[in-house]
Protein backbone atom coordinates (compact mmCIF):
# COMPACT_ATOMS: atom_id res chain seq x y z
CA UNK A 1 0.00 0.00 0.00
CA UNK A 2 1.56 3.44 -0.87
CA UNK A 3 2.29 5.51 2.20
CA UNK A 4 0.33 8.76 0.46
CA UNK A 5 -3.28 6.36 1.14
CA UNK A 6 -2.05 6.52 4.62
CA UNK A 7 -2.79 10.13 5.25
CA UNK A 8 -5.80 10.91 3.19
CA UNK A 9 -9.23 8.98 1.69
CA UNK A 10 -8.60 8.95 -1.96
CA UNK A 11 -9.02 6.06 -3.45
CA UNK A 12 -8.34 5.27 -7.67
CA UNK A 13 -9.55 2.09 -9.47
CA UNK A 14 -7.79 2.65 -12.75
CA UNK A 15 -9.98 -0.62 -14.26
CA UNK A 16 -13.23 1.46 -14.34
CA UNK A 17 -11.29 4.70 -15.85
CA UNK A 18 -12.78 5.75 -19.21
CA UNK A 19 -10.30 7.68 -19.93
CA UNK A 20 -12.28 11.02 -20.27
CA UNK A 21 -9.69 13.43 -18.40
CA UNK A 22 -12.03 14.93 -16.00
CA UNK A 23 -10.04 14.25 -12.68
CA UNK A 24 -7.14 15.65 -14.72
CA UNK A 25 -8.80 19.08 -15.11
CA UNK A 26 -10.43 19.65 -12.09
CA UNK A 27 -7.62 18.48 -9.58
CA UNK A 28 -6.36 21.82 -8.09
CA UNK A 29 -2.74 19.97 -6.75
CA UNK A 30 -2.38 17.36 -10.26
CA UNK A 31 -2.86 14.15 -8.72
CA UNK A 32 -3.46 12.82 -11.58
CA UNK A 33 -2.33 12.83 -15.48
CA UNK A 34 -3.91 11.44 -18.36
CA UNK A 35 -1.82 8.51 -19.70
CA UNK A 36 -3.14 7.04 -22.80
CA UNK A 37 -6.42 5.88 -22.55
CA UNK A 38 -7.09 6.25 -18.75
CA UNK A 39 -5.84 8.55 -16.22
CA UNK A 40 -2.92 7.40 -13.67
CA UNK A 41 -2.91 8.58 -10.27
CA UNK A 42 0.41 9.87 -9.63
CA UNK A 43 0.99 11.97 -6.66
CA UNK A 44 -1.77 10.93 -4.53
CA UNK A 45 0.18 12.63 -1.68
CA UNK A 46 -0.97 15.77 -2.65
CA UNK A 47 -4.38 15.35 -2.40
CA UNK A 48 -6.14 17.59 -0.23
CA UNK A 49 -9.67 16.05 -0.11
CA UNK A 50 -11.81 18.35 -1.91
CA UNK A 51 -13.72 16.19 -3.89
CA UNK A 52 -13.89 17.42 -7.19
CA UNK A 53 -12.38 14.35 -8.73
CA UNK A 54 -14.87 11.97 -7.14
CA UNK A 55 -17.67 14.50 -7.94
CA UNK A 56 -16.71 14.55 -11.50
CA UNK A 57 -15.66 11.10 -12.29
CA UNK A 58 -18.72 9.30 -14.51
CA UNK A 59 -17.37 5.79 -14.33
CA UNK A 60 -16.82 6.35 -10.63
CA UNK A 61 -13.53 5.22 -10.25
CA UNK A 62 -12.53 8.19 -7.88
CA UNK A 63 -13.76 7.87 -4.20
CA UNK A 64 -12.52 10.47 -1.70
CA UNK A 65 -13.94 11.41 1.99
CA UNK A 66 -14.41 15.42 0.92
CA UNK A 67 -15.00 17.42 4.28
CA UNK A 68 -12.14 15.47 6.40
CA UNK A 69 -8.61 17.07 4.60
CA UNK A 70 -6.85 20.05 3.90
CA UNK A 71 -9.23 22.36 1.76
CA UNK A 72 -11.76 21.46 4.62
CA UNK A 73 -9.13 22.39 7.57
CA UNK A 74 -8.68 25.96 4.66
CA UNK A 75 -12.18 26.65 4.61
CA UNK A 76 -12.90 26.24 8.16
CA UNK A 77 -10.21 28.42 8.85
CA UNK A 78 -11.24 31.24 6.94
CA UNK A 79 -14.80 31.18 8.19
CA UNK A 80 -13.15 31.44 11.76
CA UNK A 81 -10.64 34.24 11.38
CA UNK A 82 -8.11 31.90 12.12
CA UNK A 83 -4.55 31.78 9.98
CA UNK A 84 -3.56 29.13 7.87
CA UNK A 85 -0.97 28.05 10.24
CA UNK A 86 -3.77 26.71 12.82
CA UNK A 87 -5.69 25.19 10.05
CA UNK A 88 -5.44 21.39 11.40
CA UNK A 89 -5.61 19.29 8.52
CA UNK A 90 -4.71 14.94 10.03
CA UNK A 91 -2.94 13.88 12.44
CA UNK A 92 1.44 14.05 12.62
CA UNK A 93 3.42 11.14 12.73
CA UNK A 94 3.78 11.28 16.62
CA UNK A 95 -0.48 11.27 16.49
CA UNK A 96 -0.43 14.95 17.16
CA UNK A 97 -1.92 17.18 14.77
CA UNK A 98 -0.24 18.27 10.95
CA UNK A 99 -1.31 21.79 9.56
CA UNK A 100 -0.91 22.28 5.98
CA UNK A 101 1.77 24.64 4.07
Amino acid sequence: MNDAYATNTLEYDDTRCSGCGMCTTVCPHGVFVQTGDVAELIHAERCMECGACSLNCPTGAIAVESGVGCASALMRAALTGRSDAEACCGPSDDGGSSCCG
